[in-house]
C-alpha cells in the first residue's frame, strides 16, 4: 500500500471513528501523572506540485503528507522536566524533533532554561508549526519555500548563483559538496536547534534568548562551523487581544568544508554568516484574528571571483493572514505572501538572485469535535522568473486529530 492510499485510508477511518464515538482528547498520563504522553496526527492531500512551490526538501511536499508526532513529558518535581517528540513524514524513519530539559530554578517566577534540542526563539509562526495550530494548510513561504542557498556547497561565482534560480528544491554547486540536495528556507518550519535557551516572564512583557548550534535557516544537531547562533525575541502583550514582538538571530552559516573549497583554508568561517531580523502583531477580537509578519534575512558567503572574497545576498518577506469564525466549529481563513530577493550583479545582467515568489491562500475548517478537525484550501503561487514552471494552483485536503 503507498503513503497516499495510507494517508486517505487514515482520513477516512478517523472520521467514520468520530461518527461513532468520541476519539480521546487528552493526553495519556501515566506513573501518577508524572509522565503525559500527547500526540498530532495531520493528513493532507493536495495537487501535485509541478513549481515545487510547496515542498520542504526533495521528496516531500507540505500539501501531499502524513505526519505522525508522539511527544512525551515526564515531571521530575517542581524544578526539572525533560520532554522529547518523534516525528515521521509520509512514513518514512523516525526522527527526534525536540529532547531538551526545562530548568525552573525558581517556583515562584516566570523563568526557566531549556536545554538540548529547543523550541524556536525566532519568529510568531515558528511557534504555530503544528498543524492544529495553523488556520490554513500551507505555510507562510519564509517559513517553508527552498531557496537556492546551501550551506554545505557554493557557487563560484555570481553567474552560477543566477542559473539555479527557482531551484532551491534540488540544487549543485561547483564548490563544497558535489551531491545534488535541497536549499534552505529564511527560518525552518520543520526542524528545531541545539543548544540553550532561556525564557522568562514580567507583567506584560516576554523575553527570550538562545545560544544553539546552526543558524534560523539551518538547524542543526551538530555544529557544522565551529560557531554558535545567538538569537532574541521580546513579545509585549499590552492588552489582551494584541501580542507584539521582535526577533533578532545571527550565527556562522556556511559549513567549514565548503568555506576550505572556497577560500583553500578555512580560518575566516566564523565570517559567513546568516543575520535575520523579524517583527510581528498579532489582532483579535470577537470572530476576527488578524496576523502580520516581516522577515528579513541577510547571508555572507565566500565566493571566490569578487576582490573581497565575499557576497551579501538578502531576502525579505511579508505575510498577513486573517481567520473568520462563521459559526461554532467553522471558520474561514486566508494568507497573503510575498518572498523578494535583492539584486546580485552578474557578468551579463543584474537580477534578483533568486526568483521572488507570490502566494495567496484561501480556506476554511470545520471541527468534527474539539480536537479533529477538516481543512480544505486553494493555493495560488506565482514565481517571477528561474526555471521552473512559474504558476501553480493548488488544492488541498487535511485532516488533523490531537490529543
Amino acid at each position: 500500500m503507498n503513503v497516499w492510499s495510507t494517508t486517505l485510508g487514515l482520513a477516512l477511518l478517523s472520521v467514520a471513528s468520530a461518527r461513532a464515538q468520541t476519539l480521546p482528547s487528552e493526553p495519556i498520563a501515566v506513573a501518577d501523572g508524572r509522565v503525559t504522553i500527547g500526540g498530532d496526527v495531520s493528513a493532507t492531500m493536495g495537487s501535485s506540485d509541478p513549481g515545487f512551490f510547496d515542498y520542504t526538501d526533495y521528496e516531500h511536499s507540505a500539501l501531499r503528507m502524513l505526519r505522525v508526532d508522539v511527544s512525551a513529558a515526564v515531571n521530575g518535581g517542581d524544578h526539572l522536566s525533560l520532554l522529547a517528540e518523534l516525528r515521521t513524514e509520509n512514513l518514512d524513519s523516525v526522527q527526534p524533533y525536540a529532547l531538551y530539559a526545562r530548568i525552573r530554578p525558581w517556583t515562584k517566577r516566570a523563568f526557566d532554561i531549556q536545554v538540548g534540542r529547543v523550541p524556536p526563539t525566532f519568529g510568531a509562526f515558528a511557534r504555530r508549526t503544528y498543524a492544529n495550530d495553523n488556520p490554513l494548510i500551507g505555510y507562510p513561504l519564509a517559513y517553508q519555500y527552498l531557496t537556492s542557498l546551501r550551506p554545505d556547497a557554493l557557487p563560484a561565482s555570481t553567474d552560477e548563483l543566477l542559473r539555479k534560480r527557482s531551484l532551491g528544491w534540488l540544487t549543485r554547486y561547483s564548490l563544497g559538496n558535489a551531491a545534488a540536495d535541497k536549499g534552505v528556507p529564511l527560518v525552518s518550519a520543520f526542524r528545531w536547534d541545539t543548544g540553550v535557551q532561556v525564557h522568562a516572564t514580567a507583567g506584560v512583557v516576554n523575553v527570550t534568548g538562545a545560544v544553539t548550534a546552526g543558524t534560523v535557516s539551518n538547524p542543526l544537531f551538530s555544529d557544522d562551523n565551529n560557531g554558535r547562533q545567538v538569537a532574541g525575541r521580546i513579545e509585549l502583550r499590552p492588552v489582551s487581544a494584541l501580542i507584539v514582538g521582535a526577533s533578532v538571530a545571527r550565527g556562522p552559516f556556511v559549513a567549514v568544508s565548503a568555506v576550505r573549497a572556497a577560500l583553500g583554508d578555512d580560518s575566516r568561517a566564523g565570517e559567513f554568516t546568516q543575520t535575520a531580523w523579524g517583527a510581528d502583531v498579532e489582532y483579535s477580537r470577537g470572530y476576527y484574528l488578524l496576523r502580520v509578519e516581516t522577515i528579513v534575512s541577510d547571508w555572507r558567503l565566500p565566493i571566490v571571483k569578487t576582490p573581497d572574497l565575499q557576497l551579501a545576498l538578502r531576502a525579505v518577506s511579508t505575510s498577513a493572514e486573517g481567520r473568520y469564525k462563521i459559526r461554532p466549529g467553522l471558520y474561514a481563513a486566508a494568507r497573503v505572501d510575498y518572498l523578494g530577493f535583492g539584486d546580485v550583479a552578474g557578468s551579463l545582467i543584474t537580477e534578483p538572485w533568486d526568483a521572488p515568489v507570490t502566494r495567496v491562500e484561501v480556506g476554511g475548517g470545520y471541527s468534527i469535535q474539539r480536537n479533529l478537525q477538516l481543512k480544505v484550501s486553494y493555493q495560488y503561487n506565482h514565481r517571477d522568473g528561474g526555471v521552473l514552471e512559474q504558476l501553480a494552483h493548488l488544492k488541498a485536503a487535511q485532516l488533523v486529530f490531537w490529543f
